[in-house]
């Protein structure tokens, strides 16, 4: 992929909700919310803090995580619909081995 968020940006891949509920009814499309849970893609560089200094981001590429619903401005790249948001917008990154869990 061609692109590379700047500063404190974060390329996310929403990661697809369930079809069904957990009694085992099947939700349709028309219902479904967007999900708040996605992978970071690709991440910027960092912000600059007053003295000049980059500050690293906490994410990286591949971390699971979830953020708020109204979170993020929605792009197509290749054909693939992506959020970049900042990374103040990320409530919070899921630990590996509960993330391919609940895939």
């Amino acid at each position: 992929m061609a692109f590379k968020p700047l500063h404190d940006r974060v390329l996310v891949r929403r990661v697809e909700s369930e079809e069904k509920t957990s009694g085992g009814l099947i939700i349709p499309d028309s219902a479904k919310e967007k999900p708040q849970e996605g992978e970071v893609v690709s991440v910027g560089a960092g912000a600059r803090d007053e003295g000049g200094a980059r500050v690293e981001l906490d994410v990286k590429a591949g971390d699971r995580i979830l953020f708020g619903k109204w979170s993020g401005t929605e792009i197509t790249l290749d054909g693939e619909e992506l959020l970049i948001m900042k990374e103040s917008d990320i409530l919070g990154i899921i630990d590996g081995d509960k993330a391919a869990k609940a895939a």
